[in-house]
């Protein structure tokens, strides 16, 4: 698997960002919906994801981006 970047926004210019800037994959979401489906949010329109579309469909069927998001939206 390529790399991938995760960024979760809590506001304006107030982002956690996690993975190389170079990143193959990079998705984004807002930390209000990081409880929800990825799945869901991603045919909704809230998961944002730009790059490879395969690789995105390959984590979503793992898991590893809901678990990815809800840790970065649960920042102290």
């Amino acid at each position: 698997m390529s790399a991938v970047q995760y960024r979760v926004v809590f506001g304006k210019k107030d982002e956690v960002v996690e993975g190389p800037d170079d990143a193959a994959l990079v998705i984004t979401l807002a930390a209000t919906d990081a409880q929800g489906d990825p799945t869901s949010l991603y045919m909704q329109g809230k998961l944002k994801a730009a790059g490879s579309t395969g690789a995105l469909f390959a984590l979503l069927r793992s898991g590893e981006i809901s678990a990815v998001v809800r840790r970065l939206a649960s920042r102290p």
